[in-house]
């Protein structure tokens, strides 16, 4: 009964820390991997949207007027773009209906900004300069 009782007690302990250690980052005040002020990290989150967006109105204009040498090469590109990118268009997207935003979604946008302003730099340079 005691085993239990502590297996108990430590499973609740384990389970806070963790709770406690994901959001560690707001109660920080700084977010993202640049430990940015929520001000600033928003911004930053708004540009990296804005230019994933460039990015793929410039390749969907692309594909409809040329030819592309490098196809296989920049649709890799583009799909670990997307990939990169799915938790941020979530936001959005469900900022732009109404939705709930929950905390986890959050915390993975703040995790992969980042990768997706980088995943979509790979691809803004691969396209022809116009």
């Amino acid at each position: 009964m005691e085993c239990r009782l502590v297996n108990f007690l430590s499973s609740i302990l384990i389970g806070m820390l963790l709770l406690i250690s994901g959001c560690s980052t707001p109660l920080s005040g700084r977010y993202g991997a640049k430990g940015q002020t929520k001000e600033e990290f928003s911004l930053y989150v708004e540009n990296v949207f804005r230019l994933q967006n460039s990015v793929t109105s410039d390749l969907m204009e692309l594909q409809e007027t040329d030819p592309i040498n490098n196809r296989d090469v920049l649709l890799k590109a583009e799909q670990a773009m997307q990939e990169a990118c799915a938790p941020l268009n979530e936001y959005v997207s469900r900022e732009s209906d109404g939705s709930s935003i929950g905390l986890f979604l959050r915390q993975k946008v703040e995790k992969t900004a980042v990768d997706c302003d980088q995943a979509a730099q790979r691809v803004k340079q691969q396209l022809p300069h116009q």
